[in-house]
């Protein structure tokens, strides 16, 4: 059962990712980023790895996938929603992605014979332990560069409105 539900979001996944290249309106192609994002999620959560499952879903397509729709819907233009995305370089695309199917097939080669014996277990307790005990303070500390990195930015981004003379 966990193979055919690998393998099944597996091709929602990249079947999503395709068509989110490849359809001519703008609204389409955020939908199904949306969807792709969501079966990368749902492959985390078939993998055992429950943190990068809820992190995937509320970051990326609650997040991301919500701006996108949002910037998509409100500021596009009807003209502007049915483009052509593809562009002619599609041959040197399509090289550079059968190079890189040739070394990923060699790479699952080299792993096809490990297989874990034990199932996965829940980690979310034991990050949510680490980020409260051991790594407190460089997680404090961080928090504290990107609060002055927004504020550099909103500092270094205002404009100045001169009363005329």
């Amino acid at each position: 059962m966990e193979s055919f539900s690998f393998y099944s979001m597996s091709a929602v996944a990249l079947v999503s990712a395709l068509l989110v290249v490849t359809l001519r309106n703008a609204v389409h192609s955020a939908l199904f980023l949306g969807l792709s994002l969501a079966a990368v999620g749902g492959l985390y959560a078939v993998l055992g790895a429950d943190f990068l499952f809820g992190g995937q879903i509320l970051v990326y397509v609650g997040g991301i996938a919500v701006l996108i729709m949002f910037v998509v819907m409100l500021l596009g233009r009807a003209s502007d929603l049915h483009l052509r995305q593809v562009n002619n370089q599609w041959m040197a695309a399509l090289l550079v992605c059968g190079i890189s199917f040739l070394g990923l097939w060699k790479v699952i080669g080299l792993f096809t014979a490990s297989k874990t014996q034990t199932p996965p277990r829940p980690t979310t307790h034991e990050l949510g332990r680490l980020m409260l005990a051991e790594y407190a303070v460089p997680f404090e500390l961080i928090s504290l560069v990107l609060l002055a990195a927004l504020l550099g930015a909103i500092f270094f981004s205002h404009i100045d409105k001169k009363e005329p003379s």
